[in-house]
């Protein structure tokens, strides 16, 4: 249930920045931008916070290598759903979805492998000192 909800909130995270429908922070932004100037750099400061948040924790416990990883794997994975039929690209907001899914899919595996590696394990992971 945790990686669920730390999934579901990268994604929350990423639809808010930007989606295909008219209801996202970037095309708020460009309609309402002289009028709202300030309103729309507070969103923007906190959306990247949440970003900051999510990607330094995703780079500490999988890394870059973790992430390519990750991305490797959904990759292989819509290629066996369009290699079968199940699943096809002709669609630009589809497309868009599927790429936001993705990015979400990463940085929740990201944010929840230290949980994952400490049930595996037994051992819990610490940060550097010299932070």
């Amino acid at each position: 249930m945790g990686f669920i909800l730390r999934w579901l909130a990268a994604l929350g995270l990423l639809t808010a920045t930007f989606n295909p429908t008219e209801w996202n922070y970037a095309k708020w932004v460009q309609a309402n931008w002289s009028e709202q100037m300030a309103l729309s750099v507070l969103f923007g400061l906190l959306l990247l916070i949440g970003y900051i948040i999510y990607l330094r924790a995703t780079l500490r416990s999988i890394g870059l290598f973790g992430m390519l990883l990750v991305l490797a794997l959904v990759a292989a994975l819509l290629w066996v759903l369009l290699d079968y039929g199940w699943l096809s690209l002709d669609n630009a907001q589809t497309n868009t979805w599927l790429g936001i899914i993705a990015l979400s899919l990463v940085l929740g595996v990201g944010l929840s492998w230290s949980h994952v590696r400490r049930s595996l394990s037994g051992q819990a992971d610490m940060d550097d000192i010299d932070d």
